[in-house]
């Protein structure tokens, strides 16, 4: 079965999973998935939708994403951290998200967890990136079913997320985290996007600086291999 596909129309080569679905899906991968975020505000947002995203599809997350952005504040961290728990009983009346009390009230827990953390250790982006030397991580997967669901690296951070008080920030949800916000190159290596993407200039020119050290974790169980890229979630 071959990695990568062409739409028909431009004849590029993708990862398999982005010509699974809607023109939706190959758009995210082309212009999106994979590309270094290294903002409070970009790092946030992906963080609290891959969580909604949770025993979902990404497909019925990413259709609505501009719901969830309307209703969370566009994802600003400051504002979200002061909303009051009660906010929470409007948020389930939104048809236009995912009305899961647990996964909205996490939005809230998150975004006071994230605020604390720029005070104790930098912030977000430092903490995620630190985690990372501050590099993206060039694995080079052959196909999708080499592209993990979790990895050691997903474990540790999720860890370190959750000491800080973080919610819905398992290793799965950390590792689809990873590799949407480019601290992994997970295209595939046949895929047009690998090599953009593994080229130094997509690469940053300093690393950003550590937060806390994060604390190695046990390897990642078996049976979490083939299953870490959005079409197969």
């Amino acid at each position: 079965m071959p990695t990568t596909d062409a739409d028909g129309s431009d004849g590029l080569p993708r990862c398999a999973w982005a010509n699974r679905g809607p023109a939706l899906m190959r758009e995210y991968h082309d212009r999106e998935w994979g590309i270094p975020v290294r903002d409070e505000r970009g790092l946030f947002e992906r963080l609290c939708l891959e969580g909604a995203q949770a025993g979902l599809s990404w497909l019925t997350i990413l259709t609505r994403r501009e719901a969830y952005r309307a209703a969370f504040a566009g994802f600003d961290v400051d504002i979200l951290a002061d909303w009051p728990d009660s906010r929470v009983e409007e948020l389930l009346a939104d048809s236009g998200i995912i009305r899961n009390r647990a996964k909205i009230a996490s939005v809230l827990t998150n975004a006071r967890a994230a605020r604390r953390l720029r005070e104790e250790a930098g912030g977000l982006d430092a903490l995620v990136w630190g985690a990372n030397g501050g590099v993206p991580e060039q694995p080079g997967y052959p196909d999708v079913a080499h592209v993990p669901a979790a990895t050691a690296a997903s474990e540790a951070l999720s860890k370190e997320l959750r000491r800080r008080g973080f919610r819905f920030v398992g290793p799965v949800i950390v590792e689809s985290l990873r590799t949407a916000a480019g601290l992994v190159n997970a295209h595939t290596t046949d895929c047009f996007r690998h090599a953009e993407l593994a080229a130094p200039a997509a690469r940053p020119a300093a690393p950003v600086a550590p937060a806390a050290p994060v604390s190695a974790a046990a390897p990642v169980p078996a049976g979490t291999v083939g299953t870490g890229v959005p079409g197969d979630r």
